[in-house]
């Protein structure tokens, strides 16, 4: 199965980020918020939505903040996925 987005929705997988304290500890993911960093792994062809031109700013790969309360889970095939509207996502990570 494959999830394609529609409009101007886009589907992001989360990304784990292993983080390390000043003292050296690691955390794991449980000892931590939810990331708000994910991979791009679809975009929708944007077009009118609402009356507005859509133009999709994101591709596939990028790596994006988003909105922390925004989106849909999707469980698909053992994978986790969340499909966000492109206005959802804050920035692109370089």
């Amino acid at each position: 199965m494959k999830l394609v987005p529609l409009q101007d929705r886009v589907v992001v997988k989360m990304v784990e980020m292993e983080e390390t304290t000043k003292s050296g500890i690691i955390l794991t993911g449980s000892a931590k918020e939810k990331p708000q960093v994910a991979e791009v792994i679809a975009v929708g062809p944007g077009g009118v939505v609402d009356g507005k031109e859509i133009k999709m700013s994101v591709k596939a790969g990028d790596r994006v903040i988003f909105s922390k309360y925004s989106g849909t889970e999707v469980k698909l095939n053992n994978d986790e996925f969340v499909v966000v509207r492109q206005n959802d996502i804050l920035a692109i990570v370089e």
